[in-house]
This record gives structure tokens, C-alpha cells and sequence, in this order.
């Protein structure tokens, strides 16, 4: 152990000389040079002059590149952005929490509750730019018409602010419907479309004679049905004996003028009678028909008939 002991010694010392001859050229060298400035005879009067400037600036140590940066990639805003409709996500979510917490709320009577028009699907995918499914939007357009239907006077914030985004920008009490005069003859035009036929019709209080393009109803439509259709408007309001009727119509097939004679008909019935609206609407007289003939396929016979299949 003695001599162990007396070996470490010795690597000490010999780490201390060389730790010494290391050190002793730099103090060495100092000492030449304020030697050197003190053996100096000329004099600098900008030396003399100009006092030594002391830089009381530190230098701050480099910052750490994503100092704070607890995240090394940027996280999105919502959830929703890695799939394909993030706003209406976003939205449906939304929507969900407000009924879900606000569902003990009172609603308003129907006549309280105010009137307004929805977005429809066409007009919220324009505005996000999002390819949003039918069933998903009425969904969605169910919880806005639940929420639409709180008290007013106990409708938070929050809702409001969630219902603006599916409103449209359209006054309901505007739309009011233009009020068609008579002519200085007492006439009443009404314009009727079906398929590619159109019909115009002239009105006015009589014994009941009608002619459609300068004919009698029975020359201009040879079937029973057509000329039921044609009058259909002034049959179903009672009215057939009380006005005469001058009609013009064009295009398409003897099926398609007839229904398209019976919307012009009842649109001109409505200007001298507005009340029976309802009536006309029952039977089906005011609504157009917005069907069309469907086209011809390549490979099919017709729209959809396809041709017979044969094995051999």
C-alpha cells in the first residue's frame, strides 16, 4: 500500500510541473509586453488622450433553435382537418353539444317562433366547398330548426352564433307574390308550362266556351283524357259555366299542352278569385310538373329498356 501510495504521488507532482511550464510562457509573455509599453519614449497624443473604453455588454448566449416549441410539427385547428368536410364536421359536432346542453330549454310557440329560410344542400356546398351528403345536411338541418325553436327571449349566444352560418341572406317578408292585374277588357293572362309544350291563357267572366289555338276543345284535343286535363282547373273549383277562356299553345305532344293548358288556366282563375288557392292547390293545378323525358342510352333500346340477351 506504501508504494501505492508513493506512485500516486509522484503522478501528481509531474501533473502539477506540467500544469506549471504550461502556464509560465503566458504570464511570461505579458510581462514582455507591458515591459514593452512602459520602455516606449514616444508619445500619441490620441493615445493619451482616449481613455480606456470598458464593454459592460455581455453577449447573451445563442438561443436554442424551437425554444418553447413544445410541438415540432404545427397541429391543425380542429380535429376535423384530416377528414374530407372539416367545417361541416366541425359543424355537426357542434350542433350536437348545443341540443345536447340546451335540450331542457322551452321552446316558443309556432306563431312566436320567426320566420326564416334555411340554406339548402346546393348552397352549402357553394359556400364551403365541401362534397356534403343529403343525409348528413338534413340531419344537421333538423338539430338548426330544434335549436331555431327556443324562446327568443332565452336564446343564448352561442346558438345564435351557430345558426348564422345556415341562414340565407333573403328576407321571408319581402318575397311577397306580384298581384297580376286585369286588362282594360277584364282578361286575366296566365302563362303554364309541361315538358316542352307551353300554353297562354286568357280569362275572362262568361257562359263557359273555350277555344284553344282558334278550335273547339273537342278539335283540338281528340282524346277524352286531354280535354278532362284541359278544364281540369275549372272542374274542380266549379267554375266551368262562369268564364270563357281563349287559350294559345305550342310545342311538345297533345298530352303535354293539355297539362300545360291546365297550369295557365288555373293561374288566370286565381286572379279574379284568390281565395280559391287552396282549393286549386288540392288538386293539383297550380304545381308544376318539373318532370322530363328521360334521354336514350348507348346500348339501350330506349331510356332504360335493354335489348333481349341471347346465349348464342
Amino acid at each position: 500500500m506504501s508504494s501505492l501510495r508513493q506512485g500516486l504521488q509522484q503522478t501528481l507532482c509531474l501533473r502539477q510541473l506540467a500544469k506549471g511550464q504550461s502556464m509560465k510562457p503566458q504570464w511570461q509573455r505579458s510581462s514582455l509586453q507591458s515591459s514593452f509599453k512602459s520602455m516606449s519614449t514616444t508619445s500619441d497624443p490620441q493615445v493619451e488622450n482616449s481613455e480606456p473604453k470598458i464593454d459592460t455588454k455581455l453577449d447573451l448566449p445563442p438561443k436554442k433553435p424551437f425554444y418553447g416549441v413544445k410541438k415540432a410539427r404545427p397541429l391543425p385547428v380542429s380535429p376535423s382537418y384530416f377528414s374530407r368536410e372539416p367545417r361541416f364536421n366541425d359543424a355537426y359536432i357542434r350542433l350536437s353539444a348545443l341540443v345536447e346542453r340546451y335540450q331542457h330549454l322551452p321552446l316558443a310557440p309556432p306563431e312566436l317562433v320567426p320566420r326564416q329560410i334555411w340554406r339548402n344542400l346546393k348552397g352549402y356546398r357553394q359556400t364551403t366547398g365541401e362534397p356534403v351528403k343529403a343525409m348528413p345536411f338534413s340531419q344537421v338541418l333538423s338539430m338548426v330548426k330544434r335549436l331555431h325553436q327556443i324562446h327568443p327571449g332565452l336564446m343564448p349566444s352561442e346558438v345564435k352564433e351557430a345558426l348564422q352560418e345556415f341562414k340565407r341572406d333573403i328576407d321571408p317578408y319581402k318575397n311577397v307574390a306580384k298581384v297580376v292585374p286585369l286588362d282594360r277588357y277584364g282578361r286575366a293572362l296566365g302563362v303554364g308550362r309541361r315538358k316542352t309544350s307551353s300554353a297562354r291563357a286568357w280569362v275572362v267572366e262568361g257562359t263557359g266556351e273555350m277555344l284553344v289555338n282558334g278550335k273547339p276543345l273537342n278539335e283540338a284535343f281528340g282524346r277524352v283524357h286531354d280535354r278532362e286535363s284541359a278544364i281540369w282547373a275549372l272542374r274542380s273549383t266549379a267554375r266551368t259555366d262562369k268564364y270563357n277562356v281563349w287559350a294559345l299553345v305550342e310545342g311538345g305532344g297533345v298530352t303535354g299542352q293539355a297539362e300545360a293548358l291546365t297550369l295557365a288556366i288555373a293561374k288566370a282563375v286565381l286572379v279574379h278569385e284568390p281565395a280559391l288557392k287552396p282549393i286549386l292547390r288540392k288538386a293539383g293545378c297550380i304545381t308544376r310538373d318539373p318532370r322530363q323525358v328521360e334521354r336514350k342510352k348507348h346500348g339501350h333500346v330506349k331510356a332504360r329498356k335493354m335489348p333481349a340477351w341471347v346465349k348464342r
